[in-house]
């Protein structure tokens, strides 16, 4: 089963305030419903979510609601379970700002959704019909809803950016697609849904590829460093070399022979670690600045 599937099985069976109810189910039947001149019918793939539309009309209506489980999606081989009013049928959807006066409208009125738990419930109601998220074990960080009417979808846009959300709207193929990519916003928005399973899930799962996202960087840093090191010491060592090969080494100055020597007797060592030894067996303190000037002096001699 999805981690789609999962979130929509859990917040299919929690209750809510009527307000709410209403606001959920104006939203699947906004996005959902393909409406005729003597009904209105609502397809789903998700056994559960098609018994919380199932259970909500008829709290809220009182009505006989046909269902057919043989319809199946050709494209991913998914069985469909198919809702069908026709009682009240025009009442309802006057009623939850889907028709108006016989005319189809995408936006609710204000009334419907005027407190935060209503668009809330709004939105719970837009991804249980159209919404998905990526499991986050498997692939990127993503959240979309498909909606194939462009007013509804720049609704639903704008509803989640009102809650700090930061989704975008673009157009794929015939439908419009609302996304959210930041994993803090996908993890809130799980939140707001009330999905906590999901949520635990989600996050126990986002930590772990940040922490290895983050060790993975250190270990970069580290091996960026070394490689850097690795490399000046090789330019040092040449640098030594075409030094005894155009000076006396012997005549050199004292100074500078003891970098050359403890340089090629301790190759791999950064200039700390040279300051370091140096001081330690000549028993004369040396510092890591001290070290640099005398090469850029080798540089400068060579050059």
């Amino acid at each position: 089963m999805s981690f789609t599937s999962n979130i929509k099985n859990e917040i299919s069976n929690i209750e809510y305030s009527d307000s709410e109810k209403l606001a959920e189910l104006s939203a699947i039947l906004n996005i959902g419903a393909k409406i005729f001149e003597d009904r209105f019918e609502i397809y789903t793939e998700n056994i559960s979510v098609a018994r919380r539309i199932y259970k909500l009309l008829k709290e809220n209506y009182h009505i006989e609601i046909d269902m057919d489980t043989t319809g199946v999606n050709t494209l991913r081989k998914n069985k469909l379970v198919l809702l069908i009013v026709k009682e009240k049928y025009d009442f309802i959807l006057n009623d939850l700002c889907i028709l108006n006066n016989g005319k189809r409208v995408y936006v609710p009125e204000q009334y419907l959704v005027d407190e935060d738990k209503d668009k809330q419930a709004y939105l719970r109601g837009v991804f249980m019909i159209c919404g998905s998220i990526n499991d986050p074990k498997t692939s990127r960080y993503h959240l979309e809803f498909v909606i194939s009417n462009e007013d509804s979808a720049n609704y639903v846009n704008k509803l989640l950016n009102e809650m700090y959300f930061n989704s975008k709207v673009i157009k794929r193929d015939k439908n419009y697609m609302v996304y959210i990519k930041e994993s803090e916003k996908i993890s809130d928005f799980i939140k707001m849904i009330n999905a906590i399973n999901s949520l635990f899930y989600y996050e126990d799962i986002r930590i772990y590829r940040d922490h290895k996202n983050m060790t993975n960087r250190l270990n970069n840093c580290e091996q960026a460093n070394v490689d850097k090191m690795m490399a000046s010491s090789n330019e040092q060592l040449e640098m030594i070399r075409k030094l005894k090969e155009r000076y006396d080494f012997d005549l050199l100055d004292e100074k500078i022979k003891t970098i050359c020597i403890y340089k090629e007797k301790y190759p791999e060592s950064s200039m700390a670690e040279l300051a370091e030894i140096i001081s330690v067996e000549t028993e004369k303190p040396i510092t890591k600045s001290c070290i640099n000037h005398r090469f850029r002096k080798i540089k400068e001699m060579v050059k």
